[in-house]
């Protein structure tokens, strides 16, 4: 099968979680707004009886599937990225869930007062918001992973095998490290083993191989990780 991508054409944003799932996989799919523009995504959301909300959302065939952590519940199993069991399945959902969370509290970071408004209308209470970001959300969640991760008595975040949630902790740490390389630099020294995950991620294949291609698009400041000098001091 040759799943089609939809998801906007200059961010990785939301739909990155997806790409890299289905790199990881060696998926055939069609990333459709790079390859045929925005309008061919736009159609397909106004379409049909069920339409999704808002990019991504994933067409497998005649099943149209939206939400980041959705998309990747249906895909793992598809793809050995995740537990044959449901009690296993349910629980790497639970946190995809967790780390979709946080995703929302990375980009508030920079919109505090909602997406409608530029950046510039709200410098100062981005300000505010990234301190106590940076100070209690990152130790919080990314504390958590780490701790699980120490438990896992492997080297990914359920044990001996890699699952979608590795590959989403992978674009955490590299989105983090892109938006704010100062404060991150200094509080890597407390997740050794988030840091050696990323790197581990990084190095895999096919990851590595996409890493370096022209479809993986570069972090900018219109994504979900932004780096704005006057919000990494």
């Amino acid at each position: 099968m040759r799943y089609e991508l939809y998801y906007w054409p200059s961010i990785q944003g939301r739909g990155e979680f997806v790409r890299l799932a289905l790199e990881e996989a060696g998926a055939a799919y069609a990333d459709v707004a790079r390859e045929r523009g925005t309008p061919a995504m736009m159609r397909m959301m106004e379409s049909g009886d069920k339409p999704p909300f808002a990019p991504p959302f994933l067409k497998a065939g005649k099943l149209v599937i939206g939400q980041t952590a959705n998309i990747l519940l249906w895909l793992g199993p598809r793809h050995g990225l995740s537990p044959k069991a449901e009690a296993g399945r349910l629980w790497l959902h639970q946190l995809q869930l967790t780390v979709t969370d946080f995703v929302v509290e990375v980009h508030d970071t920079h919109h505090p007062l909602g997406p409608s408004l530029y950046y510039e209308d709200q410098r100062g209470p981005a300000r505010k918001r990234t301190e106590e970001f940076l100070g209690q959300r990152v130790p919080k969640y990314l504390g958590y992973f780490e701790d699980l991760l120490k438990g896992s008595g492997g080297a990914w975040l359920t044990g001996r095998r890699l699952t979608y949630v590795d590959l989403s902790l992978f674009q955490i740490v590299d989105g983090l490290r892109y938006a704010f390389p100062r404060r991150m630099k200094a509080f890597e020294r407390r997740i050794p083993g988030l840091v050696g995950l990323h790197d581990r991620v990084a190095a895999r294949p096919r990851i590595k191989a996409y890493l370096a291609s022209e479809r993986r698009i570069a972090f900018n400041e219109d994504g979900i990780f932004r780096h704005y000098k006057e919000l990494d001091t």
